[in-house]
């Protein structure tokens, strides 16, 4: 398995982003696109079941991980249109695009403004949008680690992360995924809880026409089941999994699992491309 030494990006406005491709010529592509106040580094076991056939980007989102702490305001456009130009910088024309929790929200934008580049879309543990009263939500939620601290927060992240029995079993992970979002900073998470609370895809969504999968953990108290039926009776061709005990961030907690159906979706995307 190759990885290309991190390198930086600039996005329209300049912003400077950070990223990594697993580089694998003449194979199908694929990017990941992490959670809210996670980084690239979520979809590391995930990265080790793929590599071997899949060429894979990687990369932290604008206010997130290596990249540049640029304040908000956010939007799921403006970092649908980070990615694109994470793609001119690679020199892909298209991929297979997969996205978690907040990353899913920006694969639904980016398939929405950029569909000639997309050539299936797994959308994990994620919405077209959060409900009537999510602005209100989420700035409110966005404003806790300037009021109490990032650490007052870990605790209610961990269980809606992980079930119980993978953080009991996996201490070394949970600790890792603290880490990095203790290293957030309180302006950008706030910006990019906004972005959350103001998302709509869902008439977009409904437009979609290349292969997509919908994934999500059955215990997720995030974004519950009911949210990925809503996208996949929304979208033509489009499939739903449920894996079973998992809660919000399956990438991490069921990477094999994961791994399975971008595996699948990749082959499937690359036959309906021909």
């Amino acid at each position: 398995m190759m990885v290309q030494t991190t390198s930086i990006a600039r996005a329209k406005d300049g912003c400077q982003i950070s990223y990594g491709v697993y580089a694998n010529p003449g194979s199908p592509r694929l990017a990941l696109i992490h959670s809210l106040a996670l980084s690239g580094a979520m979809w590391s076991e995930v990265i080790a079941q793929l590599a071997a056939a899949v060429e894979i980007l990687v990369y932290d989102c604008r206010g997130h991980g290596q990249s540049e702490r640029r304040p908000g305001p956010y939007s799921v456009e403006l970092f649908a249109d980070d990615l694109a130009a994470l793609f001119d910088s690679c020199g892909w024309s298209s991929a297979t695009v997969a996205g978690c929790s907040m990353g899913g929200c920006v694969a639904q934008a980016f398939a929405a403004a950029y569909p000639q580049r997309v050539r299936g879309l797994a959308l994990i543990d994620t919405t077209a949008w959060y409900g009537p009263t999510a602005p209100k939500d989420w700035k409110v939620r966005g404003a806790r680690p300037a009021e109490s601290g990032f650490p007052s927060m870990v605790e209610f992240q961990l269980s809606r992360w992980f079930s119980d029995s993978f953080r009991d079993s996996h201490p070394e992970v949970a600790e890792q995924a603290t880490q990095i979002f203790l290293a957030n900073t309180p302006a950008c998470y706030q910006a990019a809880c906004e972005m959350l609370g103001n998302a709509d895809l869902r008439m977009a969504v409904r437009a979609f026409r290349m292969p997509v999968s919908v994934i999500v953990g059955e215990e997720d108290y995030a974004t519950p089941v009911a949210m990925s039926q809503q996208l996949y009776e929304s979208i033509p061709n489009s499939t739903l999994s449920v894996i079973a005990g998992a809660r919000h961030t399956t990438p991490v907690e069921c990477p094999l699992e994961i791994a399975g159906f971008l595996s699948d979706l990749v082959g499937k995307s690359a036959a309906a491309s021909r």
